[in-house]
């Protein structure tokens, strides 16, 4: 089985190497057969693996590939642990994977550096795979650097644009914050357990669960606490949780693959996957626990306002990511682990989905993102439609959807928690149900539905009325074409992510939240149990659907959706009376909470200013004043005074040596 291992991992890494060092002999065909065979092979495997521990009771593997380096007794290796939740981690990440290298075929066929996209996706997956199979903090940490590099490359493709550039570089340092805090925390368990094997800090986290460190001064602070907390900032970067949330959105820079990679199954689910796998740890500190679900109730509810306003569609999908990934950070701060990981399945084939079928929708519409624009399009791209409508439903919790399942799931566990921080949580999980279902159809509405595309139609009647020459002003539109159906190589993944996100929740909500699928891979301590809560009210998918229609969530989703339809479809000119009435909250949401401002003025205008300061007080004054020029300055002073005793004349050096022999002899005399 280690051989399979390694090939899991190995394979798109050889499909990335090749795709990127061999571009010119292979061609784009090449690269892309190269990229998507190395994938296919490590999906195929990674669902082989799958069906072992499913059917034929495969155990858990947990060894180590080499040891890299030994210091002062800590083993520095490279190892996996494939159990049940790498298990299903790496099925979702590789099927994810290969549906968007498929898409990209068509999405990128007539775009610069094709065959350089293909190997960083490539690239991309491995680094993923590597975080997840992990079994010690050393390839833990390689692997979440790597992805957080490989999504720097992928945000910034585009490296002429300079909003790419500045989207890449937005990203590396807001990740950067978040990493620090995650490097910290793992120095701290090398420090205090004095090993990085996962196995050997979990089965020692007890005995030191009510150890006290010293950060400043004399107090005492709970070491699981500080490690908890200093990890999960660490997630925070990764996953966008208020307040290093604000990199996501602009990710949008990127071409559509890739957001729809870095948002459905690698990049951002590295956080909540790293804090599942360190629920051992979690377990003993709910001062962390409490932390953890207060930031991701508060991402996820007011992130998905944010969405509400969005015009740009890829950015209203991003903003759902955000909303979605406070959902799992919430279940996991109410040591509803089970429940966040369910949710991060299941939301990685909606998710994916609804992004791809907005690119399917921009290529339509001839690259033109904005939703004001669209219109009517369902007629002309019948696939998409469909597939966007699946995914919409999933995204809101419809019954039966993959999506109802799992934010069902955690809105209860939130609900029956004890913890500090989840009444308030639980309010605005559930309050957050209404705002996905607004924003998710009011750019299902505004895209497909209605008289359109309203692009299209606007420019037509202008070339209409205004004749030729006016035309000219209008882009030449008289020749424009009609939005139209994207190629196969695009609709065939919308329709494989479209069928798990209908049915995938249904097929394992028994096993993976109520049943034993993560028997002995997670920790749950008794008085934290409150998915074991809802799980006493489970009785069959048919019964969880039933219970669920008589909720408050079901209600308030369908309230959602009842409001896009009568304000967007119904009474157009309402949205317009909406927003002029309550523009102080517009334009709250339209400035993003001012989140960028903020941080522009401080860190940005304020480290440049700070940095001006410095450079006066310590490059120009203190090193260039006192040290270079200073020293240079005192040097050439004294050789001017000490040149002048060089005279020429015999009789001064005479005097001189006789005075140098009378003052040696004296100072030997005195001694």
């Amino acid at each position: 089985m280690e051989t399979i291992y390694l090939a899991i991992v190995l394979a798109p890494l050889l499909g990335a190497i090749v795709a990127g060092l061999f571009r010119n002999q292979i061609g784009r065909a090449g690269a892309h057969w190269a990229a998507i065979l190395g994938v296919a092979a490590s999906c195929l495997l990674s669902l082989y693996v799958l069906k072992l521990f499913i059917y034929d009771g495969q155990q858990a593997f947990n060894g180590s590939v080499y040891t890299w380096m030994v210091s002062d007794g800590i083993r520095f290796e490279i190892g996996f642990l494939i159990d049940k939740l790498t298990v299903m981690m790496m099925s979702v990440v590789t099927f994810v994977s290969l549906m968007v290298h498929i898409y990209t075929i068509g999405y990128m066929a007539h775009e610069e550096g094709y065959q350089r996209f293909f190997s960083y996706i490539a690239l991309f997956t491995f680094s993923m795979l590597m975080l997840v199979m992990s079994n010690n903090f050393l390839q833990l940490f390689f692997g979440w650097e790597a992805v957080g590099l490989v999504s720097y490359l992928l945000i910034g493709f585009y490296f002429k644009k300079e909003s790419a550039i500045f989207a890449n570089m937005k990203a590396f340092l807001v990740n950067r914050v978040g990493d620090f805090g995650f490097i910290l925390g793992i120095a701290a368990i090398a420090m205090y357990f004095n090993s990085l094997d996962y196995a050997e800090v979990f089965g020692r986290a007890p005995q030191l669960k009510d150890a006290t460190i010293q950060i400043w001064g004399g107090t005492a602070w709970s070491l699981m606490t500080v490690v908890c907390i200093l990890l999960f900032v660490g997630a925070m970067g990764k996953s966008a949780q208020v307040p290093l949330h604000v990199w996501l959105p602009d990710s949008m820079e990127g071409p559509t693959p890739i957001s729809a990679l870095i948002h459905a199954a690698t990049m951002v689910t590295a956080g909540i996957f790293m804090v599942a796998r360190m629920s051992p740890l979690y377990e003993l500190s709910e001062t962390a626990l409490s932390f953890v679900l207060i930031i991701g109730a508060t991402t996820a509810f007011f992130t998905g306002l944010i969405g509400i306003v969005q015009n740009d569609i890829k950015r209203v999908v991003a903003y759902s990511t955000l909303s979605q990934l406070g959902y799992m950070i919430a279940a996991l701060g109410v040591s509803a682990y089970a429940a966040g990981l369910f949710h991060l399945m299941t939301h990685a084939f909606f998710k994916a989905l609804l992004f791809l079928a907005a690119g399917s929708v921009i290529m339509g519409m001839h690259h033109d993102q904005d939703i004001r624009n669209m219109g009517g399009v369902r007629k002309y791209m019948p696939i998409t439609w469909i597939t966007a409508l699946l995914g919409s439903l999933a995204l809101i919790g419809f019954p039966g959807f993959s999506g109802f399942f799992s934010k069902d799931a955690i809105i209860g566990a939130i609900h029956h928690s004890q913890l500090f921080g989840a009444g308030y949580a639980s309010v605005l999980v559930t309050a957050g149900v209404f705002v996905t279902a607004l924003y998710s159809f009011r750019m299902f509405f505004l895209v497909f539905h209605g008289e359109g595309p309203r692009h299209f139609e606007s420019h037509h009647d202008a070339h209409d009325e205004h004749g030729g020459a006016e035309a000219q002003e209008h882009h030449d539109v008289k020749d424009e074409p009609t939005p139209h159906e994207s190629p196969w190589v695009v609709t065939l993944p919308l329709i494989l992510l479209a069928i798990p996100s209908v049915v995938i929740g249904w097929m394992t909500i028994q096993p993976m939240l109520f049943g034993d699928w993560f028997a002995g891979v997670l920790t749950v301590l008794p008085e934290h149990d409150a998915l074991g809560e809802v799980g006493k009210r489970y009785h069959g998918q048919i019964g969880f659907i039933q219970h669920g229609m008589l909720e408050l969530p079901f209600w308030l989703a369908m309230g959602g959706l009842f409001v896009a339809w009568f304000i967007y479809m119904k009474k157009p000119a309402l949205a317009l009376e909406i927003r002029t009435r309550f523009d102080w909250l517009y334009h709250a949401l339209d400035m993003k909470y001012w989140f960028d401002e903020v941080y522009q003025f401080v860190f940005a205008k304020g480290s440049r200013a700070l940095g001006g300061m410095l450079s006066e007080a310590g490059d120009r004054f203190l090193i260039d004043g006192l040290i270079v020029n200073g020293s240079a300055k005192v040097v050439d002073t004294f050789a001017h005074r000490v040149r002048r005793l060089q005279t020429g004349y015999l009789y001064h050096y005479a005097i001189a040596m006789i005075l140098g022999l009378l003052l040696l002899l004296s100072i030997f005399v005195i001694a």
